[in-house]
């Protein structure tokens, strides 16, 4: 009758440890020698492994003598071929010590988490020209474009974004409201809250808060359903068929992120103002001033800023969110990263474009 536990025997030398094995190296033998042998292994310089009495090996077996590999740096002597040949992956996928990367320098890691952010630039700004080229062809031939979609995330994107976006935008201008009151007051001139929330909202707070909220409600949620579809092949399975995943998947979202972003944008603009002139006439100021006030303070021009920058920001938000949706690994977090990473990139290029906006528009007096 077969042993039922495995037996090991330890012998200290002076150059090492020699550890012979012997009977059934399996989840239950495994379990009585897996301290004693891995004490062994910490302890000693350098371990040997005698193999040639086991009889039976199965997974918990495998994992004990590789792990004593791996701490002893040792050979495994006497294993039977068929276990050996088992074991043989395990140790391939081990590297050896003299191919084992040091740790890089903080010049190194810098130089590398630079190399990575060109790379990582490029990526986008090639994406984006892509798609450009790609919604041009679309102009040329619109039948070719998945319309259903479009609108499917439009109403996504757009109609079901009304609560948060409306909240926000009024709170804001409430809040702007009661902050800048008190101080224009001690100068007689409180009248100009409105002047400054309308031209804040207008102009800044209105396209950059709607495209933030859309970065972390809508193009997260592209990263996440194309990053999914990556997961699971379906991607590939587009471009198998002859489908371009880019027109098929990416056009329709960045069409729906650019129409309803300005949309938003306005609606933004109106809740935001409609929160300052709540407060001011909270304070005593009659509706028709603060009317007039706001009509002269605001003028087409500056709404017509603030709606430049939420075409170019609606694009910059699906399109983001859809590269780093194709951009995704395998394994079990890699949606996960891709949606942390689309938001951080989409609130990235926001504030950087936002920034370059706003030294264009001084330029020429925009």
């Amino acid at each position: 009758m077969a042993q039922n536990t495995s037996v090991l025997e330890i012998v200290k030398e002076s150059d090492g440890s020699h550890l012979r094995f012997s009977g059934r190296l399996d989840a239950e033998g495994v379990s009585e020698a897996w301290e004693p042998a891995l004490s062994a292994a910490d302890e000693a310089k350098r371990v040997s492994i005698d193999a040639s009495g086991v009889e039976y090996c199965d997974g918990a077996g495998l994992a004990l003598l590789w792990e004593l590999q791996r701490r002893g740096g040792g050979e495994i002597s006497g294993l039977k071929p068929e276990i050996a040949t088992l074991l043989e992956p395990f140790a391939e996928a081990q590297p050896k010590e003299d191919e084992r990367r040091a740790k890089d320098s903080t010049l190194e890691a810098l130089g590398r988490v630079g190399a990575d952010l060109a790379r990582d630039i490029y990526e986008q700004i090639s994406f984006l020209g892509q798609i450009a080229v790609i919604s041009l062809k679309m102009m040329r031939r619109p039948r070719e474009l998945r319309w259903v979609d479009v609108w499917n995330t439009y109403e996504r994107a757009g109609v079901q974004a009304l609560i948060v976006v409306g909240l926000i935008s009024f709170l804001t201008g409430l809040i702007l409201a009661f902050q800048a009151a008190p101080p224009l007051r001690q100068f007689g001139v409180d009248i100009f809250v409105v002047n400054l929330v309308s031209l804040a909202m207008v102009r800044e707070l209105g396209p950059i808060m709607t495209a933030i909220i859309l970065a972390g409600r809508s193009g997260s949620a592209f990263a996440a359903e194309i990053g999914t579809m990556k997961v699971n092949e379906e991607v590939n399975a587009l471009s198998t068929m002859g489908l371009d995943p880019v027109r098929f998947l990416v056009a329709p979202r960045v069409l729906a992120g650019v129409l309803v972003t300005p949309v938003l944008t306005i609606y933004s603009d109106l809740l935001g103002v409609g929160g300052g002139i709540f407060v001011m006439f909270g304070r005593g100021y009659p509706f028709v001033t603060l009317w007039r006030q706001l009509i002269a303070s605001v003028g087409i021009h500056d709404v017509m800023a603030g709606l430049i920058k939420a075409f170019v920001f609606g694009g910059l938000v699906a399109g983001i969110g859809c590269l780093r949706g194709l951009q995704t690994k395998s394994g079990a977090s890699a949606v996960g990263v891709s949606t942390t990473r689309s938001v951080v990139t989409s609130i990235f290029f926001i504030v950087v474009v936002d920034a370059i906006f706003a030294v264009v528009y001084y330029a020429i007096g925009f």
